[in-house]
C-alpha cells in the first residue's frame, strides 16, 4: 500500500492536508496528515469517506449527449473526441451569430484547486464571452462588507487563540464547517478556563456546547453589536488611544448612531433580554484578547453587510485588533497575493459583460443583445444552490440553450445539459491550494489514475481552448508551470517564496503579523467608509428594519433559516450513500409550538410554500429552532419530481453590499402534505 500526501479540495475553510491510502490503483482510505499543524491529522466526518465518492458506482463514466427531455434522465454514451467536437462547432457557430457575449462559463467551489478553478475561466475570459460575478451566493455580501472596513486582508489567525481569553463563535456552526478550529478551541479549554459564546438563532451542537449561547433574531446581528458599543461608550470602556490612531469615523459613529442603541431597544430588536445585553457588553469589555470567529451565513439577507460591518468593528472599541489572539476573523484568502490574473483572464476583453451569479436564471430567461446562447458549467450545481431555483431551472429548459456541464455525477444541473462530460475528483487531480480559513497553502499531487473516462477541469478547459483556436501559453502549460505563473509577480508574503521548493515542501505558511492589518485607503480601520458614501450607501454600520422584510413578515408567519448540514452540507457529498443515511431524507425543523399550531407530526411529509414555490420535507419537531422560525439544513437535490429544493422559496434580491444572496430573508408557511413523495430511506426517486 502506497500512501500519498493530498489536500482537501472541498469547499471548506479548513482546506485539510490529508493522506490517500492508495492499494493496486485504488483509494482505499482517507485520513488527516499530522504534519499539518492546523488540520491536526484528521479528516471530518465527510471527507473520511471520500474513497466512496472516488469509487462511487453513481459516477458519470463517459460522456453523455442528452436524448430525452431537458431535466430528465436520458441520455447515451459518446465518445470524448464527439463531444468535444460538437462542443466546438456550436460554440463557434453561437460566436459567429451572436458573438462571444452569448457564450457564459464558469467553474465554481467543488474544486477549490487554484488550476481547476482558475484555468477554466481563464478560457472564457480569453473568449470574449460573458463572465459570471461568482459568489455572490456565498461570500460577496461578507467579502465586500469586510474590506470596506479593514481592507482586503485576513483577519486573527486561528492559531493564536491560545493567546485570546474570549471566544465568540458568531452566526458560525464551528462544529459543521470548521470543525478544526473547534478541536483547537476544546483542546484550549482543557488547559485552562475561557468562555466560549455562541451567537446564533438557533441551539446548533456548536451552541450546545457553548457556556452561553446567545440567541438572536435571524438579522440583528448589527443591533446586537451596535449594542455592545454602546454600553462601552456609555461606560467608559473603550481604548480612546487605539481609536485616534487605527480608526477612521468612530467620532461620527458615536454621535449619529450609537445613541440610538440603548440596552432596551437593543433588547426589543434582538429579542433579548436587556440583562443580557448589560451581561455581554460587560464581558466583552473585561476581554483584552477577544476571538470573533464571524459566519458568513449572517449575511446571507437584507441587510447583511451592515451585520459584518458592525460585528468587525467591535474589536477595535477596546484595541483587541493591536494583540495577539485578539480581533475578528472572516476569511484569510487576501492574505495570498498570488497573481491569479496569469490563469483566471490571459488575454480578452478588459471590461466583458457580467452575470451575477445568483441571477443566472434571471441571465437566462430574460438578458438580451445577445441572449445567453451557450452555458458551460464546472464544480457548480446551479439548479439546486442559486437562489429562486425554480427560475434557474425554467432557464436551463431552454430549447434554444446549448449547456455542457463537467461534473462526476448527474446532477439535478447536469440533467438540464445537452452534453454532459465525466469529471475527476479532486483525488484524481494535481493542483496547488490556498485556505480560505487559516494561513496554509499546499501543492498536491493526485492519488489515484482519473476513474472511468473521467477528465480533470484543466485537460478539459486546455482541450477546448486549442480546439476554439486560443494561443495563450496557460493553455498548454504543465501544472508544474502553471504553479511557477501564480507565483510570478505575487506579492506580499508569497513574493518571498522560492517557487521551486513548494511542489516538495507540504504545508506552507504565509504567516500574518500578531496585530491586524488593515489595508483600507486610510490603512485604518474605516467606521466610516467614504467608499461605502460615494455609492450612495450608509458609511457608518447602523441596523435599520428592512421595509421588504417587514412587508413579507405581517403577510406570512414563518421565516426560513438555512445552515449546513452535518452529513449533507451541500450536493458534492450525495453520492455517499452512508452519509446520506447519516443525515437521513430531506428535511425542515419546526418549533413544537409552531408544529402543535399547524397539528403537525414528527416524521410527517410537509410543504413548505409562498409566492414562489412549493417545496415537500420530512419534518422534525425541535426547540433547537425558536418559535417563528423553519430550519433548513443543507442543500439538497430533490428526492423526486414533485419534491423541490429549498432555495425555490429564496428571492433572487441583492444584499445591501455586495450585490449577494438573501436566503435568509425569505418568509413563508408549513402545512401537512398528504401525498408521501418521499422515499422513507431518503435517496432520490428514480421513478
Amino acid at each position: 500500500m502506497s500512501v500519498v500526501r493530498v489536500v482537501c479540495a472541498h469547499d471548506c475553510p479548513d482546506m485539510c492536508s490529508l493522506l490517500a491510502h492508495v492499494e493496486d490503483g485504488k483509494l482505499v482510505r482517507i485520513t488527516g496528515d499530522p504534519k499539518q499543524p492546523y488540520t491536526a491529522g484528521y479528516a471530518c466526518a465527510k471527507v473520511n469517506r471520500d474513497a466512496e465518492l472516488v469509487h462511487s458506482a453513481e459516477r458519470i463514466a463517459t460522456p453523455l449527449r442528452r436524448t430525452g427531455i431537458k431535466g430528465g434522465r436520458s441520455f447515451t454514451s459518446i465518445g470524448w473526441d464527439e463531444a468535444l467536437d460538437e462542443i466546438v462547432d456550436k460554440w463557434q457557430a453561437i460566436i459567429a451569430k451572436f458573438g462571444p457575449s452569448a457564450l457564459l462559463g464558469y467553474a465554481y467551489s467543488a474544486h477549490q484547486g487554484q488550476m481547476n478553478r482558475g484555468v477554466p475561466l481563464g478560457l472564457f475570459h480569453a473568449l470574449g464571452s460573458s463572465r459570471l460575478i461568482a459568489g455572490t451566493v456565498c461570500d460577496t455580501c461578507c467579502e465586500t462588507a469586510w474590506d470596506m472596513t479593514l481592507g482586503p486582508v485576513g483577519g486573527v489567525d486561528p492559531e493564536t487563540i491560545d493567546d485570546s481569553d474570549l471566544i465568540i463563535s458568531w452566526g458560525c456552526d464551528l462544529t459543521a464547517v470548521n470543525v478544526h478550529l473547534w478541536t483547537r478551541i476544546e483542546q484550549l479549554r482543557r488547559k485552562r478556563p475561557i468562555m466560549l459564546i455562541c451567537i446564533d438563532p438557533r441551539r446548533s451542537r456548536t451552541a450546545e456546547r457553548c457556556d452561553w449561547h446567545i440567541a438572536t433574531r435571524i438579522g440583528t446581528d448589527a443591533a446586537l453589536a451596535l449594542g455592545v458599543m454602546h454600553v462601552l461608550v456609555r461606560d467608559g470602556l473603550c481604548d480612546d488611544a487605539s481609536l485616534k490612531e487605527h480608526t477612521l469615523g468612530f467620532d461620527k459613529l458615536k454621535a449619529d448612531v450609537l445613541p440610538r442603541f440603548t440596552p432596551v431597544r437593543t433588547a426589543e430588536i434582538t429579542g433579548l433580554t436587556v440583562e443580557d445585553v448589560e451581561r455581554f457588553a460587560a464581558v466583552f469589555a473585561r476581554a483584552r484578547t477577544p476571538f470573533i470567529r464571524l459566519g458568513e451565513g449572517m449575511t446571507r439577507l437584507a441587510r447583511g453587510g451592515q451585520a459584518v460591518r458592525a460585528v468587525c468593528v467591535l474589536p477595535a472599541l477596546t484595541g483587541a485588533y493591536g494583540r495577539r489572539g485578539g480581533g475578528a476573523l472572516l476569511m484569510t484568502a487576501s492574505a495570498f497575493e498570488l497573481n491569479y490574473n496569469a490563469i483566471r483572464k490571459p488575454s480578452g476583453p478588459v471590461s466583458p459583460r457580467l452575470v451575477n451569479h445568483l441571477r443566472l436564471g434571471e441571465a437566462l430567461l430574460d438578458l438580451t443583445d445577445p441572449p445567453i446562447r451557450g452555458l458551460f458549467i464546472a464544480g457548480n450545481n446551479p439548479a439546486v444552490t442559486c437562489p429562486d431555483a425554480g427560475k434557474v431551472r425554467r432557464g436551463l429548459h431552454r430549447e434554444d440553450l446549448f449547456t455542457v456541464v463537467h461534473d462526476p455525477f448527474l446532477t439535478m444541473t447536469a440533467r438540464y445539459a445537452d452534453i454532459v462530460l465525466p469529471a475527476t475528483t479532486y483525488l484524481e487531480t494535481e493542483d496547488f491550494y490556498r485556505s480560505y480559513g487559516s494561513y496554509y497553502m499546499q501543492y498536491a499531487p493526485r492519488a489515484v489514475t482519473p476513474q472511468g473516462e473521467a477528465w480533470s477541469n484543466l485537460r478539459l478547459t486546455q482541450a477546448l481552448a486549442q480546439r476554439m483556436g486560443l494561443t495563450d501559453p496557460i493553455f498548454r502549460m504543465t501544472e508544474r508551470d502553471l504553479l511557477k505563473e501564480l507565483f510570478t509577480h505575487a506579492t506580499g508574503r508569497c513574493a518571498e517564496l522560492e517557487v521551486d521548493t513548494i511542489e516538495r515542501a507540504g504545508p506552507i505558511k504565509v504567516a500574518p503579523s500578531d496585530a491586524q492589518e488593515f489595508h483600507t485607503p486610510s490603512r485604518k480601520l474605516e467606521i466610516f467608509s467614504q467608499r461605502l458614501w460615494d455609492a450612495g450607501l450608509s458609511p457608518l454600520p447602523d441596523w435599520q428594519e428592512d421595509p421588504d422584510e417587514a412587508r413579507d413578515a405581517a403577510r406570512w408567519p414563518l421565516r426560513l433559516l438555512t445552515a449546513p448540514g452535518y452529513f449533507q452540507a451541500h450536493t458534492t457529498y450525495e453520492a455517499v450513500r452512508f452519509l446520506r443515511r447519516r443525515e437521513g431524507r430531506p428535511f425542515c425543523v419546526l418549533h413544537p409550538d409552531d408544529a402543535r399550531a399547524r397539528a403537525l407530526t414528527h416524521g410527517q411529509l410537509v410543504r413548505l410554500f409562498n409566492d414562489r414555490a412549493t417545496v415537500r420535507l420530512a419534518l422534525r419537531i425541535s426547540d433547537e429552532v425558536p418559535p417563528g422560525i423553519v430550519l433548513v439544513p443543507g442543500q439538497r437535490t430533490d428526492p423526486n419530481d414533485e419534491a423541490g429544493t429549498v432555495n425555490m422559496l429564496c428571492s433572487d434580491r441583492y444584499t445591501d453590499i455586495g450585490a449577494g444572496a438573501t436566503y435568509q430573508s425569505t418568509f413563508l408557511d408549513v402545512a401537512a402534505e398528504s401525498n408521501d413523495c418521499l422515499r422513507r430511506d431518503g435517496r432520490r426517486d428514480t421513478r
